[in-house]
């Protein structure tokens, strides 16, 4: 893996200034500037919110949410607090272990999915979708993950794309909390670590 080239840092530093340009027009009304806002991340956000739902049909309907609520809270976003793509990407994650919580909640059981508690939005513990990672980045983490150890990364597809708890991934795996709690603290390290020398 080489190291990332100012040629490619600068580019990775246009393509935050372009969406920051598109979120502001969307927030002065151009759908214009939604629908290459769309262009650019609907297939991030596709990706994780058909790992989460695993139904294409799902997942299509997390990606028309996310950027009819773009449409909508434009105005509210803020630089300082995530990139645009990571911006996206919490919101798919939100609305992705959302449509898993109504899943749960409907009495005929459908598809005999296994009911599961979507993480607490207001958790300390780290999130790397929450990393505000820009889309030029994405293959950088796919990589990344892709190094940690088994059982780390087993755990972290539980809390992240499963939305479970760390006490209902350790009630499933059989690991002891304390043990479940460790792994994915230090996988979150590993992967912060790698990204930062990438930097």
């Amino acid at each position: 893996m080489g190291e990332l080239t100012a040629h490619d840092s600068g580019n990775r530093d246009f393509a935050s200034d372009a969406d920051r340009r598109l979120v502001r027009a969307i927030a002065d009304g151009s759908a214009d500037a939604l629908g290459r806002l769309y262009d650019r991340h609907a297939g991030v956000v596709f990706g994780l919110a058909r790992r989460i739902l695993e139904r294409v049909e799902d997942a299509e309907e997390v990606v028309q949410d996310v950027f009819a609520q773009v449409w909508r809270q434009a105005a509210r976003y803020r630089d300082e607090r995530a990139s645009v793509a990571g911006w996206l990407v919490m919101l798919a994650r939100t609305r992705a272990i959302d449509r898993l919580r109504a899943r749960r909640a409907r009495p005929d059981g459908e598809r005999g999915v296994e009911p599961v508690s979507a993480l607490p939005l207001s958790t300390n513990e780290p999130d790397p979708e929450a990393q505000a990672l820009s889309a030029e980045s994405v293959a950088q983490i796919r990589t990344a993950y892709t190094t940690l150890p088994e059982n780390q990364r087993s755990l972290l597809d539980l809390a992240y794309y499963r939305g479970l708890s760390h006490s209902e991934i350790a009630k499933e795996t059989g690991v002891p909390l304390g043990t479940v709690k460790t792994r994915i603290r230090a996988a979150m390290e590993t992967l912060r670590q790698m990204m930062d020398v990438k930097a």
